[in-house]
């Protein structure tokens, strides 16, 4: 255009090429009174100025026109501070439904980084049934017993409650970082809490053994004192473990720069969830792993009394 210029051509300097823009000179361009009297010749051939036949005047509009899927299209960018971007988008989508009465053929589209959060939050809805399916298949692989698999996973819920504290403590909102945290979390738990199951069914095995060599029943105080052992064996690299894990996360979780409020989101729930992981490796699990194998020791024995009564 006149205003903006038009590449009629290009010179050659040596290896280097340039444009030839023709326009208007600048104090021409600069001024809207000096646009208004460009003359213009009509098929008469009268001069006549610009004014005579069109209005200018200077008006803001888009710097440019963009399409989509062959549509055109304009963007609104949007900041958002104080509110996480779900609860931000839902409430602006209702305000934008209730009060903006679109033409036709005009359309919302809700992009950016809320759309990569709802692209992300549709995977995740897949992929934490499968991990879920997936650890119970590990378990059940590695200990052949559905009751010492409900053990562990029961006990998750417990161990994914210190890291909701930290994020309710740190008012962080629930994002795809914090499921991804969530999920490294139950893994290192489930982790943890086989090792000390583990460690529980070979210190019970111990015990019925030196029973069985003194030719009498295991009892009662046989599976406390198996407990006790077990427990305690497991006491010193648990807390070395947990240890390691938090001095580890602790920088991130306390960092900042590039990328640090992503990596803050997955730190978090795995350092408080680590404090309530342990609680319940040595606290929960030992106590519920006693009370099932009391159960099971109390109905052995009630068939056996049974067998001979009958015989």
């Amino acid at each position: 255009t006149a205003i903006g210029g038009m590449n009629v051509t290009e010179t050659v300097e040596g290896l280097e090429r340039y444009p030839v823009n023709i326009r208007y000179p600048r104090y021409m361009r600069d001024s809207l009174e000096q646009l208004k009297l460009l003359p213009m010749v009509t098929p008469a051939g009268q001069h006549i100025p610009l004014q005579a036949v069109a209005d200018l005047r200077v008006e803001d509009g888009p710097p440019m026109i963009k399409s989509e899927n062959a549509r055109l299209n304009g963007w609104v960018y949007v900041d958002i501070e104080g509110v996480d971007l779900a609860t931000y988008v839902t409430t602006a989508r209702k305000a934008v439904t209730e009060q903006v009465e679109l033409p036709p053929g005009y359309s919302i589209t809700w992009s950016g980084q809320y759309e990569y959060m709802e692209r992300a939050r549709q995977h995740l809805a897949m992929v934490v049934p499968v991990t879920i399916v997936t650890i119970m298949l590990l378990l059940f692989l590695s200990f052949r017993n559905f009751v010492e698999v409900l053990i562990i996973l029961g006990t998750l819920p417990m161990a994914l409650a210190g890291g909701l504290w930290l994020l309710y403590l740190l008012d962080y909102n629930l994002s795809v970082a914090v499921g991804v945290g969530f999920i490294a979390l139950a893994g290192v738990a489930v982790e943890i809490g086989v090792v000390m199951l583990v460690y529980l069914k070979q210190a019970l095995q111990n015990r019925q053994a030196e029973a069985h060599e003194a030719g009498r029943a295991i009892q009662r105080k046989d599976i406390e004192l198996a407990v006790r052992e077990g427990a305690l064996l497991r006491l010193r690299p648990i807390m070395m473990t947990v240890a390691t894990i938090i001095v580890g996360l602790l920088p991130i979780m306390l960092g900042g720069g590039t990328g640090s409020e992503i990596m803050r989101r997955i730190a978090a729930p795995m350092v408080g969830g680590m404090v309530s992981a342990t609680i319940l490796t040595l606290a929960v699990i030992p106590a519920i792993f006693y009370l099932w194998q009391r159960q099971r020791i109390a109905a052995n024995h009630g068939t056996d009394q049974a067998g001979a009564e009958s015989g």
